[in-house]
């Protein structure tokens, strides 16, 4: 987002944090999880960083969870997900950062788990990042096992697959949770994906989670 009306970044940061800490703490007193959307966290990379050194945007970055550490300081941290991506729509993805990058950066947030895209092509071989660098032992992840950019219906062994390769690199099945990489319909109206596929990739979600589950713990329910 563009500062159009503080004098510094920082002043922008600070700003928005204490006006979003009113709606954090709205959404968990409501009940709910809190889960903060920040594409920009890899996104942005490529948009208003690509023509700086990365070491800059690892900068933002880091300017960025220390905002997020502050907002929720209410909010239990174990009530909270990070959500990175690298951009809901179809190109080439091929001056996207790592995930290699930016992953220590996002561990560095007080949150309860990450929910990250496996299922873009260009990201999908990525899960072994958290072999190398572990989530905290607190932490679970929501793994994108479906790409809510193409009307191809995953198989659910496809899904099943993807899950389990994924709980490999993490270590321990109770801490990885199927997802979808992103939102079937970023901005209202503009869906990519059929309504009715988008139900169908969701059933082969459920069903690739289930035939997951029976093998990671011996049971059909998981």
């Amino acid at each position: 987002m563009q500062n159009r009306h503080y004098d510094t970044e920082q002043a922008y940061l600070d700003a928005l944090g204490e006006a979003l800490r009113v709606e954090y703490e709205a959404i968990v007193g409501a009940g709910f999880l809190l889960q903060l959307d920040c594409p920009g966290l890899a996104l942005e990379r490529h948009c208003s960083y690509r023509d700086r050194p990365l070491g800059g945007f690892l900068g933002f970055c880091e300017r960025v969870v220390a905002t997020i550490n502050r907002a929720p300081a209410n909010v239990p941290r174990e009530r909270v997900r990070l959500h990175v991506c690298w951009g809901n729509y179809e190109g080439p993805h091929d001056a996207d950062v790592p995930l290699a990058e930016i992953l220590p950066v996002l561990l560095a947030a007080k949150v309860g788990g990450l929910v990250l895209p496996f299922a873009n092509p260009r990201h999908a071989h990525e899960y072994r990042c958290l072999a190398r660098t572990p989530l905290a032992e607190d932490q679970v992840l929501v793994a994108g096992v479906i790409d809510p950019l193409t009307n191809f219906v995953e198989h659910p062994e496809v899904v099943a697959e993807r899950i389990e390769r994924i709980v490999r690199a993490v270590g321990d099945p109770r801490r990885v949770l199927a997802g979808t990489d992103c939102g079937f319909d970023t901005a209202a109206g503009r869906g990519r994906v059929a309504p009715d596929v988008a139900w169908a990739k969701l059933r082969a979600l459920a069903e690739g989670a289930r035939i997951a589950s029976a093998r990671l713990f011996g049971t059909s329910g998981g």
